[in-house]
């Protein structure tokens, strides 16, 4: 981002403060003269802070988070919801609702509520209601959307949150504060800036100070958000390229040989101890006086053999002989 030319904000009127008698001390080291019973603001001050607190929200909105915009004051309501639409941002216009970041879970709950009604206005469930509970709801809904339309978006808290005029919305500086939620804010001459953790010494009240301010507040977070989406982007084409499809034949075809020459390199390499040797079987009285000849024969063939037929059979045939004889009643007598 170019550096903030001070001749642009002298012409914006930046540097005029409030009356002196409404000064706070604690502004001093920010204010560059007296002149007619005003303070007059070191632009050069303001020119330095202005680029540092532009660094920190480009910062945040890279991380992914949204800043809130509050201006509730008549001369920068319209600046300031204009110029958040922009970049998409929430923003607080209205009445600054109690317990917006403190009890945000209540406010979610209406934000819901509103939804529902817009779902039964989809519906055709809305027609369905009788004058009386139509207009009702119809109010509940222009009430809900002047104080919480513009953040119905806003899922979790801000991660940040940008105020016009501190004085005029020490509710919310104080809710930040007590979330420790980073704090930017255009501070007059009046106001505390020790309570603030991004300051922008500058004119809070004229119209043409405040668009000057949020223009590069708004620019800043337009570029942060076009990095973060080339971020995104690139990365999505990095991941793209670094795992290309590969198709499943190939590999198959080009290790088979390999395979096969590792497990021919295996057998090789087996120890003669290591390799399993057939299991010995005690042999008969008949097998050991068989000849050479006869022991090296199939087993089929010695299946085949007569001698183990007859003993199958004389197996039979003691079967056969422990079975008991019926005596018939002749031999009785």
């Amino acid at each position: 981002m170019a550096k903030t030319d001070v001749k642009e904000l002298l012409d914006a009127g930046v540097h005029f403060g409030h009356l002196t008698r409404k000064w706070n001390p604690n502004m001093a080291p920010y204010i560059y003269m007296e002149r007619n019973g005003i303070h007059i603001i070191n632009l050069y001050k303001t020119a330095a802070k202005l680029e540092e607190t532009v660094n920190a929200i480009k910062k945040i909105v890279l991380s992914g988070r949204k800043i809130l915009f509050v201006a509730t004051k008549k001369q920068a309501k319209d600046i300031v919801a204009r110029k958040a639409d922009s970049v998409n941002m929430p923003y607080i216009t209205e009445r600054w609702p109690g317990g917006m970041l403190t009890n945000f879970v209540t406010i979610r709950k209406a934000v819901k509520k509103m939804n529902a009604i817009d779902r039964m206005k989809a519906d055709g469930t809305f027609e369905t209601l009788s004058k009386k509970e139509k207009l009702q709801v119809d109010r509940q809904r222009a009430k809900l959307e002047k104080n919480l339309g513009s953040i119905s978006e806003m899922t979790r808290l801000p991660g940040a949150i940008f105020v016009v005029d501190t004085l005029n919305e020490k509710i919310s500086v104080q809710e930040a504060q007590k979330l420790n939620i980073p704090i930017f804010a255009m501070v007059d001459t009046n106001s505390d800036p020790n309570e603030i953790d991004f300051i922008i010494p500058s004119n809070d009240d004229a119209s043409k100070s405040i668009e000057k301010i949020l223009n590069l507040v708004t620019l800043s977070i337009s570029e942060g958000l076009s990095q973060r989406k080339n971020e995104k982007d690139a990365l999505e084409k990095g991941e793209g390229q670094s795992s290309p499809p590969v198709s499943k034949t190939e590999p198959e075809v080009e290790s088979a040989p390999e395979k096969q020459e590792a497990t021919a390199e295996k057998i090789e390499n087996v120890p003669e101890e290591a390799k399993v040797a057939p299991k010995k079987v005690k042999a008969s009285p008949e097998e050991a006086n068989a000849t050479p000849e006869e022991a090296n024969a199939t087993p089929e063939k010695v299946e085949a053999s007569p001698k183990v037929k007859t003993v199958k059979k004389k197996a039979t045939k003691k079967k056969t002989v422990s079975k008991p004889k019926k005596i018939s009643s002749n031999d009785k007598k």
